[in-house]
């Protein structure tokens, strides 16, 4: 690993590395956000947070505010990129696929399968990196933003006990019922619908082993509210399968990052409850 940025911020440090990822196969940026009481020595518990399409590491760290929460509560945050990239990465034109568009699968469909792997990235080799080199415990949280709170919300759907508590901002919630979603898993995954679905929290949630409560914002003047976020389809999966979800619309908000800081308080308290109050994580 080589740190690449490193700033004071609330008392901690808001650093940002890159290193070799061995399961995107490429050189990835990550940022790492150490509250002042990682000067303590004792390991602090990480919310991991994914970002949208068009992201990288920089946009949550810049925009969020939520290092003065993170200081508040002794969380470490880790913000990843949202997909692998280099020169030899495939690519393509539109925002929506392709680098900086990832959407925390694994592709199985060429030329996609050979680098863009970033569920196994996020849920095995980036905690194990942070654990074995920062002062993280195995105490994880994951929360996101659009595409970042799809990940986010069937990550911790698909891995009952890894994750202590999940939330997320206008999250993709039935990828495979809107143009997003549907664009995406037509190039990564191919055309078996069937093969989608694992990747999709409205179907996760019909068969959740776990029932992990689910907390997502989502502004009512969503630009996307409509065509790609369809909330309303969590709302009724969650009611069928007796999930618990804390569905708020919040009256004004649209997509941006003004939304998401003014909501990021609540997101940082919700976490520092859970883990704080539960048993270790496997």
């Amino acid at each position: 690993m080589q740190r690449i940025e490193h700033r004071a911020c609330f008392g901690g440090w808001q650093d940002v590395y890159r290193h070799r990822s061995e399961v995107l196969g490429c050189e990835m940026n990550f940022a790492v956000y150490l509250p002042p009481q990682a000067a303590g020595g004792a390991k602090l518990p990480v919310l991991y947070w994914l970002s949208g399409l068009t992201c990288t590491e920089q946009n949550f760290i810049t925009k969020a505010g939520a290092q003065r929460y993170a200081a508040e509560h002794g969380l470490i945050i880790v913000a990843p990129d949202t997909s692998p990239r280099g020169d030899d990465v495939a690519d393509a034109d539109g925002y929506d696929l392709g680098k900086g568009a990832g959407f925390y699968l694994n592709a199985t469909r060429q030329p996609w399968a050979k680098h863009y792997r970033m569920y196994d990235y996020i849920v095995d080799e980036l905690p194990a990196l942070l654990e074995a080199n920062f002062p993280a415990s195995t105490a994880r949280s994951i929360s996101g933003h659009s595409m970042g709170g799809h990940g986010a919300l069937s990550i911790a759907l698909k891995n009952p006990g890894r994750y202590r508590s999940v939330s997320a901002f206008s999250p993709i919630v039935a990828p495979t019922q809107v143009p997003w979603g549907e664009k995406a898993f037509s190039n990564y995954l191919g055309g078996d619908r069937e093969a989608w679905k694992q990747y999709d929290t409205v179907e996760l949630v019909a068969s959740a082993s776990e029932k992990l409560p689910l907390l997502v914002d989502q502004g009512d003047a969503d630009e996307f509210l409509d065509g790609q976020l369809k909330p309303q389809l969590l709302q009724a999966a969650c009611e069928a399968a007796a999930h618990p979800l804390t569905l708020r619309m919040q009256p004004g908000y649209d997509h941006s990052y003004y939304f998401i800081a003014s909501f990021i308080g609540d997101h940082l308290r919700h976490h520092a409850q859970a883990l704080r109050g539960k048993a270790a994580a496997r």
